[in-house]
């Protein structure tokens, strides 16, 4: 059976959508080494087979690339967060959860950071789309914490004037800054303490 313009459209919007993926994931590949400023439209061309042509086809600039990437990311963390802090409702469960991320630090010996937080970092004051579209990824994040804190209530666990909203808060506070500390460092350490800092935070509220 010959192939229609239906068929073919398919196909073709197929493959404009894995090259669009493809130059968003050497972007973020490229990002995570260099940073989100000094790494160039060509670089990003070039690690992705692509030409200028098929890179303007997708993105109108560099901004609208930069906002690609943290969706990229920022939907890889949180499918990742919802999987585990969606099933904790226990201080031995925000234990485990704690000492992976101190294992992923540890495994890089504090390089890169928070993919979420670095590009906060980077791009927050020179880049308002970017710094919204963050934000709304952290603040997601941060309401996974207080989803935990709201079951731990709820099954006795913490007490019940504790503030899920704003333990979680405090609780990606002290993340972050551990990430940054230990990025500077090379060291997992920073990140260790902010991590024990932060359970001592929500401890206090135990029941």
């Amino acid at each position: 059976m010959p192939e229609t313009t239906n068929d073919l459209d398919r196909r073709l919007t197929a493959r404009g959508a894995a090259t669009r993926a493809r130059i968003v994931a050497s972007a973020d590949e490229l990002m995570a080494l260099r940073g989100a400023t000094a790494t160039t439209l060509d670089d990003v061309t070039a690690a992705s087979g692509t030409s200028k042509s098929q890179f303007y086809r997708h993105f109108p600039d560099k901004s609208a690339l930069l906002q690609a990437v943290i969706a990229l990311r920022g939907n890889r963390i949180i499918e990742r967060e919802e999987q585990v802090l969606g099933r904790i409702d226990s201080f031995s469960g925000l234990d485990r959860w704690c000492r992976a991320i101190l294992q992923r630090v540890t495994a890089r010996r504090g390089a890169m950071g928070c993919e979420l937080g670095s590009l906060s970092t980077e791009l927050s004051d020179q880049d308002e789309a970017a710094r919204i579209d963050l934000d709304a990824h952290l603040t997601t994040w941060i309401s996974l914490l207080a989803g935990v804190l709201k079951r731990m209530q709820a099954n006795g666990t913490l007490a019940e004037d504790a503030d899920p909203g704003t333990l979680a808060t405090g609780m990606m506070a002290a993340i972050q800054g551990g990430y940054v500390l230990a990025q500077a460092a090379r060291d997992p350490g920073p990140m260790q303490v902010a991590l024990e800092l932060a359970m001592d935070s929500v401890r206090a509220h135990a029941k």
